[in-house]
């Protein structure tokens, strides 16, 4: 099966510094045994750079290049017209979250997040 991964998951899988959800940790550890396909969004590396040059998050965007990179159930996708045109068709308070958002719709994959406010978008299944 494929996924998307957001910002938050990525951030919480990679430095372990939060929990994951209990069927989101068990879909990355399947998928890091070649079991599924996960998604990263340019759009989360983008908030993971930021994050870390902030010094928000104890990882730089290099060492989680490094982890994704080293795994082959890892793809990121790239940000394009396609999903900015089904950006323009979803109704969300922030600008990132819409754009992963509508990376999910544009794959038409869930979502591992753990932001609730994600279920109120339709057509969006959320795991976590």
């Amino acid at each position: 099966m494929q996924y998307l991964l957001d910002t938050n998951a990525i951030i919480r899988h990679f430095t372990q510094i939060s929990r994951l959800g209990r069927r989101a940790k068990e879909i990355i550890t399947q998928a890091e045994k070649d079991e599924h396909q996960l998604f990263v969004s340019i759009v989360s590396l983008m908030e993971i750079m930021y994050l870390a040059e902030k010094n928000r998050i104890p990882l730089t965007l290099d060492e989680i290049l490094g982890n994704i990179n080293s795994k082959k159930c890892y793809s990121i996708v790239e940000f394009d017209v396609d999903i900015l045109k089904e950006a323009a068709n979803i109704q969300f308070y922030e600008l990132h979250d819409r754009l992963i958002l509508a990376t999910a719709k544009h794959l038409g994959t869930p979502v591992i997040s753990s932001d609730q406010e994600f279920s109120s978008v339709e057509d969006i299944e959320v795991i976590w």
